[in-house]
This record gives structure tokens, C-alpha cells and sequence, in this order.
């Protein structure tokens, strides 16, 4: 079984693809490409799926992280029913989760000595 350690890996590994594939694309040129359509949407959801594997514990020990929403984020991509917003995929990927990511690192400096500890 993968700790939260591992999966939160999981997440900062995808934020820093996001960001070093869409650095230098504009929105609108973003919205014309179904590869980076189609990728930035694959990357939420596995964003979104090691959110939802991650630790009740984990969770609320860090209640400012919005975990709900980033799942959320996944179950609309996947359950959406063909249809993506790629606006907010857009937002999510240039603005929101590069403005967590500190955090994120943080969480998992800390929770790395629990991990090697146990």
C-alpha cells in the first residue's frame, strides 16, 4: 500500500509537468491544442485520484489544502459526459495548483520524517 508520502509525489510530479509543458503556451493557443487539452486534463485526474487516496488523517491535519475541490475537479473530468471546460482545466493548471504547490512541498517535508520514521 502507498503512503501519502508517495501520493502526494504523485501530485507535485504532475504540477511540475503541467507547468514545464504549459509555460510557454498562451491560453488561447492552449484551446486550439487537443494534446495539451487532452494532457492537462489526463494530469487532473491523477492529481484528483491521489487526493482521494490520501489519508483522512493527512487531510485534516492540513485543512487548508482544498482536497474536496481538487477531487472534485477529477470526478467532473471523468463523469463529465464528454464535456470539459477547458477554461477552468486552464485555470486550474496555470494558477491554482502552482499557488498550492509550496504548500504541497511542505506537507510532504514534514510528513517524509513520519514516513521514514514508521
Amino acid at each position: 500500500m502507498k503512503s501519502d508520502f508517495e501520493y502526494l509525489g504523485y501530485i507535485l510530479g504532475e504540477i511540475d509537468f503541467l507547468e514545464k509543458e504549459l509555460k510557454a503556451i498562451t491560453e488561447s493557443a492552449f484551446l486550439t491544442s487537443e494534446i495539451h487539452k487532452r494532457a492537462t486534463a489526463r494530469s487532473l485526474e491523477i492529481i484528483g485520484e491521489a487526493v482521494k487516496t490520501i489519508s483522512p488523517g493527512l487531510k485534516s491535519k492540513y485543512p487548508e489544502i482544498p482536497w474536496r475541490l481538487i477531487a472534485g475537479t477529477r470526478d467532473k473530468l471523468i463523469h463529465g459526459y464528454f464535456i470539459v471546460d477547458y477554461k477552468i482545466v486552464w485555470d486550474a493548471a496555470t494558477n491554482k495548483l502552482p499557488a498550492l504547490k509550496p504548500q504541497l512541498k511542505e506537507i510532504r517535508l514534514k510528513e517524509k520524517d513520519i514516513f521514514q520514521a514508521g
